[in-house]
């Protein structure tokens, strides 16, 4: 087990804000931000959509060292240029000890990577950036194949992942296989800060959830969180959610 994290925490630097009247600064979990501690093993971002915990994590990840669009350290490409400037009013308190690996994984730009690696895989020799993926073209691939196949074989173990709603390509069933590799790369020394929907990856243990919200950021354990409530609801009732759900 890692004995500190690569990231211990994020500090947002009010006094140089210039007006917390527009986006990002607006959203209540941005105005509300001062320090935030991060597990040294898995911590979740949650929350409604609008709430801010993509815009987050995207800053954390840039501020990191990380493409805007995704990938490792060494992807350098924009096909649009679109993240927000709060990456430029974050500081990072880091650990000790420096990542041997990272990767940043956000579901909605993930096709840009895959179209990355097969442009600078057909610009010369070496080794193919692919065989790190598992050595089929992730455009080969369904699309939760393809995150699949980036879990299992790029994330070597002794880095640093964040991930933007990876549940987004993955059934089920996939998504509890991912509660099972979070373990593994905990247990090859990892730290992984996530943002999803799904009650299913936030639920491994050893980690911390903050809830992102109109009332700021709060912490809170799994059962507590609306997604969680909310799928319970449906699942021990479904007729009877329907029916308030589709009632004229």
């Amino acid at each position: 087990m890692i004995n500190s994290p690569y990231l211990r925490s994020v500090a947002l630097k009010r006094e140089e804000v210039p007006a917390f009247t527009h986006y990002p600064f607006n959203l209540p979990s941005i105005r509300s931000l001062n320090h935030l501690p991060f597990h040294p093993k898995v911590t979740y971002l949650i929350g409604e959509n609008g709430m801010g915990k993509s815009t987050l994590l995207e800053a954390i990840a840039v501020s990191l060292g990380f493409n805007p669009e995704g990938g490792s350290f060494n992807f350098n490409f924009s096909t649009f240029d679109s993240h927000s400037e709060l990456t430029n009013y974050l500081k990072l308190i880091k650990g000790i000890k420096k990542p041997k690996d990272g990767f940043f994984l956000r579901a909605e730009s993930f096709y840009n990577v895959a179209s990355n690696i097969e442009e600078l895989d057909q610009g010369g020799g070496g080794p193919k950036i692919i065989s790190s993926f598992g050595g089929q073209s992730l455009h080969e691939q369904s699309h939760g194949e393809a995150f699949f196949s980036t879990f299992i074989h790029r994330f070597g173990g002794n880095g640093i992942y964040i991930l933007d709603e990876p549940e987004a390509a993955l059934s089920p069933l996939r998504q509890m296989s991912m509660v099972t590799r979070i373990h593994d790369l905990v247990n090859q020394h990892s730290q992984l800060i996530i943002a999803t929907h799904s009650p299913i990856i936030m639920s491994y243990p050893d980690s911390l959830i903050y809830e992102l919200s109109e009332d700021g950021i709060q912490e809170k354990k799994l059962e507590e969180t609306n997604h969680f409530q909310i799928m319970k609801q449906f699942l021990n009732d479904p007729k009877r959610m329907l029916h308030h759900l589709l009632e004229s």
